[in-house]
């Protein structure tokens, strides 16, 4: 691990060093600009972005824009997998911390401390990448290297020293974890693991900057000359939107690998304790990637919306024009994480001693689901024959049609928030008795709270029909609030009427249906899938442009894939990532020091079932 650590601050540096001293051959010119996007003046300190097609290399039997798709894609799958990881442990430490009993808190600390381990390798492997990444970008597309290099040149050096910066401090953070162990020392670990994580959230918003800009410049004139404001330069229109987006893809992203792993350690598990502490791990997990995952569909609303404000035909052109299909393939399998995590919830009710009576209640919600579902795939327009098109009068198909539209969508998946909230209250209920005096009253308000709040969102989505478009984008807003007020008021009223409840029986951790633990892989490998693929319906919305209306992509390679082609080269992608992860852990656990069998009779040696019991009844 060491020498691997050591390897990997030399390759950032190098790194860094390269694109720090790329000198630009374009020439700078002179004088006073006008910011193209805030309309404020500035002095000219960078180049145009002129580019001639000469500047393209060209490999024999190499398509540029492939092999970087597919670079960037595993290098942006493991940098959300490094910056969650460490969040991660530092949250599992911290509640390690105010844990009061010993078993529990060494729990914790032991998972934290297993995760880190793993964020440590897949580091080394992120920054391997990113530096490929680089030398792919100088080598194949130089002018735009050159371009860009010059542009956000001033930032290059704090990009650099923040990413030495979190190498440094996560190995800081890990190799200190045994010495920093006593009560007084341990908030000092934690704080040397927040700073670890500051750094890694620099470093996403860092990297979002570039992106952003290639969407939607700012900070620069009409023929794309920096204006010295490095703050106009970060602060695109998107950029904001990007960063919260990302920030908790990234989250899940981290979730579902740990998730995965933890499904893969349970079927390999030989003894009930281990197969009781992994079915744990996914069980807190997946609580993570629900946690990251309700707000996902507002952040990606709050992305959109600010796509129509730049540019309306960009807007257009991914969500009504060429691009619209993938954003079926997305709705797909974001139905199946919403289904595969209320599906695993349900199947969790048999580690419950009551949680026979439930069932009737889940296969409901999913039957809710399931109509949510169609209605949130359904396409605005469909894919037909001309005779086809003549008999419905069109390209809409007079009933179906109308559930392609956005109003008919925001319900659906407000709805599918909702449901889920109320699969998690009632897995948490089933194992209980309320005890409080108010009990009665406090079920009818639970119950009033979901039965208006859905019947609020529906209405919303029915009223949209009657409503000029234009208004009705603004119908997002009251139905996103009339979510949130459900799923956090539901969560709260449900936690005090479970003050001092009696606890019918202990968890039976390890006692989960298959089904269930599968569809903890499902919900994995979908999310992974759905990233790439959101990944490149950012990227293919600028078409024929490197940077969008200010550098045109002039290669051979300058065209949007079918659908079926950037289907398989996301699932091509996942596959990779997947497999590399696997490798990951299984590195992991071979650069482990301490023997299985020490680590069995520490943390995983203590029965799961007898620690959260004893949580839970306390």
């Amino acid at each position: 691990m060491r020498r691997s650590l050591f390897f990997l601050i030399l390759l950032l540096i190098f790194s860094a060093g390269y694109a720090w001293a790329l000198e630009p051959d374009l020439p700078v010119s002179g004088g006073e600009g006008l910011d193209i996007f805030f309309q404020t003046p500035g002095s000219i300190e960078g180049p145009a972005a002129a580019e001639s097609p000469r500047s393209y290399s060209t490999i024999p039997f190499v398509n540029n824009r492939l092999v970087v798709w597919f670079v960037t894609q595993q290098h942006t799958y493991f940098g959300g997998f490094v910056l969650a990881l460490p969040i991660f442990s530092l949250l599992l430490e911290l509640l390690g911390v105010t844990r009061k009993r010993e078993v529990a808190q060494q729990q914790f600390d032991g998972l934290a401390h297993d995760i880190l381990r793993v964020a440590l390798v897949a580091l080394s492997i992120t920054a391997v990448l990113g530096a490929v990444m680089l030398g792919l970008f100088i080598t194949l597309y130089p002018g735009f290297m050159n371009y860009m290099g010059s542009t956000f040149k001033s930032l290059m050096p704090v990009y650099a020293a923040v990413f030495v910066g979190e190498a440094f401090l996560l190995a800081l953070y890990y190799y200190t974890w045994e010495r920093l162990s006593t009560p007084s020392t341990k908030w000092v670990h934690m704080s040397i693991g927040l700073l670890a994580n500051v750094m890694g959230v620099i470093l996403l918003v860092s990297a979002n900057a570039w992106a952003s800009f290639m969407m939607a410049p700012s900070g620069v004139d009409a023929e794309g000359h920096f204006l010295g404001n490095v703050w106009n330069l970060l602060q695109s229109p998107l950029w904001n939107p990007l960063n919260a987006h990302r920030f908790l893809a990234d989250i899940m992203s981290g979730g579902a690998v740990v998730v995965a792993y933890a499904t893969y350690r349970f079927f390999m598990s030989k003894t009930s304790a281990e197969r009781a502490y992994y079915d744990w791990v996914g069980y807190v997990f997946m609580i993570v990637m629900v946690c990251a995952l309700l707000p996902m569909p507002f952040a990606g609303y709050w992305l959109m919306r600010a796509v129509f404000e730049f540019r309306q035909q960009m807007g257009v052109t991914m969500m009504g024009g060429m691009l619209s299909w993938l954003f079926v393939l997305q709705a797909i399998t974001v139905g199946v994480l919403f289904l595969g995590i209320n599906y695993y919830i349900w199947q969790s009710l048999y580690r419950l001693k009551a949680g026979d009576c439930f069932h009737p209640y889940f296969k409901a919600i999913v039957f809710g689901l399931m109509i949510c579902f169609l209605v949130w795939f359904t396409p605005h327009t469909l894919a037909t024959s001309a005779s086809e098109m003549k008999a419905m009068g069109g390209a809409q198909h007079p009933v179906i049609g109308q559930f392609g539209v956005m109003s008919a969508k925001n319900g659906a998946i407000n709805v599918m928030i909702c449901l889920t909230a109320l699969s998690f209250i009632l897995y948490r209920r089933a194992n209980r008795v309320v005890m409080v005096s108010w009990a009665s009253w406090g079920n009818i308000v639970l119950g009033t709270l979901f039965v208006l709040g859905v019947g609020n969102i529906v209405w919303l989505a029915i009223y949209g029909f009657y409503i000029p478009a234009n208004v009705r984008v603004g119908l997002s807003s009251p139905q996103g609030a009339t979510t949130a007020t459900v799923v956090v008021g539901g969560l709260i009223l449900n936690s005090l009427l479970l003050r001092g409840s009696k606890l019918i029986g202990p968890v039976q951790w390890g006692h989960i249906t298959s089904r269930g633990m599968v569809s903890l892989l499902i919900v994995a490998a979908a999310f992974s899938w759905v990233m790439g693929l959101m990944g490149y319906i950012r990227s293919a919305g600028r078409l024929e442009w490197h940077i969008n209306e200010l550098m045109q992509d002039q290669s051979p390679w300058a065209f949007t894939p079918s659908i079926g082609f950037a289907a398989k080269m996301v699932t091509m992608n996942m596959i990779t990532f997947w497999s590399a992860v696997f490798f990951v852990f299984w590195l992991s656990r071979w650069d482990h020091r301490v023997s299985e069998q020490s680590t069995t009779q520490s943390a995983r040696s203590t029965p799961v079932v007898q620690v959260l019991s004893q949580e839970e009844s306390a």
